[in-house]
């Protein structure tokens, strides 16, 4: 089951757009799409799909709902009922289609910064206002949510609190306790809790994803949950993904909301997803092991190899967040490592405040290109000297 992943695939004669954008030359750890091929069911489904040869408008395959509870339980604990969800094309989508059906023009939004910026962009989209609080970044680099300064940012305005965890950028998987707290903060301030729990399954040894719609019935009133077999196996560009909403009124607000504005699945998608949740256990640990195996390395190579620059070990995603504020990297690291390194990276800055001077990268790839883009940096951070 391993062999996929060390293997190094050509992805620039593709139309991916990680590996389009800067062209080559360049090592693109930047967007969170992994370079190892999804789970064999997967393509073998998708082949066998294609080669029928008829693509006429799609019906949900019958047993995808029951597939999906079954998952949803086994891997968490949470009994959902069937109709509680809603497929979507993508969880972007489901942030921004929740925002329209919770709040009106001139609400608040809350988000915890630093954070996935689409989070940051989707309150202007409806005409909301958005809300932000910082995490607490700890002495050992790690992040913590101080639930004093949480409570203090819900204004009168604020209808909705967006969660997002495991955390992208910072790797946090929040404990029971932490989603508790920020839970009953928003019980208290009435307001709907939409959490993008785009990359549940990628959480670490000695870690548990917790839904936090699955705490309490009557904080699963009020939350909107979003999942997908993207990032989980690696199928983004697929365009599949779902929302759990246990309310029924506030879920015939959100269907209401994509009404006529956005679509359901492909048939691509539909048959993506069955096969993934239905087959894909067995691949997901193989890439849960490499993938821990890879933040490992890093841990280790960014303390050995790039002075001056920290990280803190994720507990969740495959996405690193490195703080190079005390380095003596000049100016932008993004910058600076695109053009003295050719490594892409994400800029710390557009995860909003708390990211200036970070950088944010992926390390969902074969450990040949990792350990060739830290051997690049580490030979730009060397020239400096």
């Amino acid at each position: 089951m391993t062999d996929g992943f060390d293997f190094v695939i050509d992805r620039l004669p593709t139309e991916s757009v990680k590996w389009r954008a800067y062209g080559p030359g360049v090592l693109p750890l930047w967007v969170a799409d992994m370079d190892f091929p999804c789970p064999k069911p997967v393509i073998q489904a998708l082949q066998e799909r294609v080669a029928h040869g008829i693509f006429g408008y799609p019906a949900e395959p019958p047993e995808l709902r029951l597939v999906l509870v079954d998952w949803i339980q086994r891997s968490y604990g949470w009994q959902i009922q069937p109709e509680a969800l809603v497929f979507l094309p993508g969880v972007v989508v489901g942030f921004n289609l929740a925002i329209r059906a919770a709040a009106g023009s001139g609400d608040g939004i809350l988000a915890q910064t630093p954070v996935y910026f689409p989070i940051l962009w989707a309150p202007a989209n409806a005409g909301c206002c958005l809300d932000t609080m910082e995490l607490s970044r700890l002495p050992d680099g790690s992040y913590a949510v101080d639930i004093e300064a949480f409570e203090s940012a819900i204004a009168p305005r604020t209808r909705m609190f967006i969660l997002c965890n495991p955390h992208n950028p910072v790797g946090r998987v929040f404990r029971r306790g932490e989603l508790e707290a920020m839970a009953q903060a928003c019980l208290r301030h009435n307001m709907i809790i939409c959490s993008d729990e785009i990359h549940c399954d990628l959480v670490f040894t000695g870690h548990n994803h917790v839904p936090i719609a699955s705490l309490d019935p009557e904080i699963g009133q009020h939350a909107i949950t979003l999942m997908a077999p993207s990032k989980t196996f690696n199928i983004a560009g697929l365009n599949t993904s779902f929302a759990v909403i246990e309310n029924t009124e506030l879920r015939n607000a959100f269907l209401k909301a994509r009404s006529g504005l956005v679509p359901g699945l492909s048939v691509l998608g539909y048959v993506a997803m069955l096969a993934a949740y239905r087959e894909g256990r067995p691949w997901l640990d193989a890439l849960l092991s490499y993938l821990q195996s890879n933040r490992d390395f890093l841990v280790g190579s960014v303390a050995a190899r790039l002075p001056g620059i920290s990280m803190s070990e994720p507990e969740g995603t495959y996405l690193a967040w490195l703080d190079c504020r005390t380095s003596q990297v000049p100016g932008n690291p993004k910058r600076f490592f695109l053009e003295q390194a050719r490594v892409a990276l994400n800029g710390g800055a557009s995860f909003g405040r708390g990211g200036e001077g970070f950088v944010r990268l992926n390390f969902g790839c074969p450990r040949s290109t990792l350990e060739e883009a830290v051997d690049r940096m580490a030979k730009a951070m060397e020239a400096l000297s």
